[in-house]
């Protein structure tokens, strides 16, 4: 891509900006010296018009009180040399009426008569300048008394004179030609000292510029620049000098550096090729031991599947073989009831007492094994529970918090038992893609184990479900302000057979099926925050949209 920057030589940077500061340096001192010549000479030309309006006023006079117009004529045509004179007018002032009338005028042959300027006239002495003409108005004024000057002297007359400053204009003009040519005059002597300096500081800049060329296109660093009579040059050329010669040392170490890098590559290739045999040999040995690792682990995890199914059917044999026990000892005290009934009846000995006794035991002992039945019964539902995929249910959308509502509202009757209150808070507008028979009885299972193992008795617990919202995600967060979690059981809460009510009707197989219903059926994920310094703390997350859960 061709460089598109534009670049300017020294020599015409140099010389145009010479020429530029000169040119602004000299227009900028004859404009100024211009203005204030200007000034003055408009200040000494109304000066001057001043004292011929006075020398006039002071000699017409005479001609006023005598009313001797030829005289005055005489007089002012004396003025016809002054060259900034136009016209001059001389007014009389009626001694009765005071009315001002025109006495004498002056008018020199280039200038054509003027009309009378008597409602310009004033008292005072006044200069007015309106282009290039100048008026000046001065009263003739005589004392009333001879010998002494009144307060309040006598106005005779006046004297009006209409000026011009053409006269300073062509000074004007003459003094501009010559400043003009004095400047172009400075202006080419300096340019011509400018080329001398130009050519002094350019060609040791050209002859650096050629060397760089030479070396940056043949690649010659032996090359030397040749020294400048100028301080700063001289200084440069030599750091170029310098530069050159560690960069051709640069070089020099370079090329030595490179053949040293190949020596050591076929080295480093022969060392390669035999690392790469003795790898090749340790890595069908670490395959071997990768293989017979692989057939640890395979038994490992048999053995723990073993394990953990043997502590299962421990636990089911357990909480089977209680219930189981007590219904045979029920049944084997109402055989031995009934076997002592019989021999009675046998004997004829038989009487209502014995049979009341009978029925009363008889009662008691059905009673028994049916209650351990029951419990028995229940367990097994609870092991089907564990086990049931909840495949053939379908989904179907809820709104999440009105149905957890719902959810309490059904257990009302099993809550009027206790002193608890169970509350439901969060986004009411959340709606889910879901499962509701499996949430029902995530919801029922939380609160059951809540209220079996979170609060003593006479306790006024408070159990609070909140619903919100977590990108894709529903949040169940669930807290009771009850005993909480014990630290013991905190890491195998949602292990099965876990309980701190064995014996007291708990199963330990709550919170496990609690576990299997979300992350299974629900494809969700629950855990039991272990911060929480009060109660029990449950957190839920389960997908929004259809499809998210098989």
């Amino acid at each position: 891509m061709p460089n598109s920057h534009k670049t300017i030589t020294i020599r015409k940077a140099l010389s145009r900006a010479v020429i530029v500061i000169t040119s602004l340096s000299i227009l900028l001192s004859v404009i100024v010296s211009t203005v204030i010549d200007v000034s003055n000479q408009k200040k000494n030309l109304i000066e001057e018009l001043n004292t011929l309006a006075g020398i006039i006023s002071f000699n017409a006079y005479v001609p006023l009180v005598f009313v001797d117009k030829d005289e005055m004529q005489k007089q002012l045509k004396a003025y016809e040399k002054v060259e900034y004179i136009k016209n001059i007018h001389i007014y009389q002032v009626d001694d009765f009426t005071g009315t001002i009338s025109l006495f004498a005028t002056y008018d020199t042959g280039k200038n054509p008569p003027i009309p009378s300027r008597v409602k310009k006239l004033s008292n005072k002495v006044t200069a007015n300048v309106e282009g290039d003409t100048i008026e000046v108005i001065y009263p003739i004024r005589t004392d009333d008394t001879e010998g002494a000057i009144s307060t309040t002297p006598k106005i005779d007359g006046y004297v009006y004179i209409l000026g011009t400053d053409q006269p300073i204009q062509r000074a004007l003009q003459n003094r501009v030609s010559i400043d003009i040519f004095v400047g172009l005059v400075i202006l080419i002597s300096v340019l011509l000292i400018t080329l001398t300096f130009q050519r002094r500081f350019s060609r040791p800049i050209e002859a650096l510029s050629a060397v760089v060329k030479d070396v940056s296109k043949n690649k010659n660093y032996d090359v030397i620049v040749p020294n400048a009579k100028i301080t700063e040059l001289d200084l440069l050329a030599k750091s170029i000098n310098t530069l050159f010669a560690r960069t051709l040392a640069q070089l020099e170490r370079q090329k030595k550096d490179e053949q040293e890098i190949r020596q050591l590559n076929q080295n480093l290739e022969m060392k390669v090729n035999q690392r790469t045999i003795a790898l090749k040999e340790a890595n069908q040995e670490l395959l071997s031991t990768l293989e017979r690792m692989h057939q640890y682990q395979t038994k490992i995890v048999e053995n723990e599947k073993m394990a953990s199914l043997g502590q299962m059917v421990a636990g089911v044999a357990h909480e089977v073989n209680t219930p189981l026990g007590l219904g045979i000892t029920g049944s084997t005290l109402l055989k031995d009831k009934l076997e002592e009934l019989k021999s009675h009846f046998d004997n004829k000995t038989l009487t209502s007492s014995h049979m009341s006794r009978f029925i009363e035991d008889g009662v008691e002992n059905l009673d028994l094994i049916y209650r351990n039945l029951n419990r028995a019964a229940e367990l097994v539902s609870s092991f089907k529970q564990l086990a049931v995929t909840h495949e053939t249910q379908e989904g179907k959308r809820i709104n999440l918090c009105l149905f957890t509502q719902e959810v309490i509202s059904t257990l009302t009757g099993e809550l009027a038992k206790f002193p608890h209150k169970v509350s439901v808070e969060g986004d009411n507008t959340l709606e889910v893609w879901t499962k509701p028979p499996v949430v029902q009885q995530i919801i029922e299972n939380l609160i059951s184990n809540s209220l079996i193992h979170a609060f003593n008795a006479e306790q006024h617990g408070n159990i609070v479900i909140t619903i919100s919202q977590n990108n894709n995600n529903a949040i169940i967060d669930y807290q009771d302000d009850g005993n909480g979690v014990p630290i013991n059981i905190r890491n195998r809460i949602f292990d099965p057979f876990v309980t701190t009510r064995r014996g007291e009707g708990g199963s330990g197989l709550g919170m496990h099926l609690v576990y299997n219903l979300v992350t299974q059926a629900l494809d969700g994920s629950i855990k039991l925050d272990t911060e929480a310094t009060k109660g029990a703390h449950f957190v839920i997350e389960i997908p929004i949209a259809e499809g998210d859960f098989s």
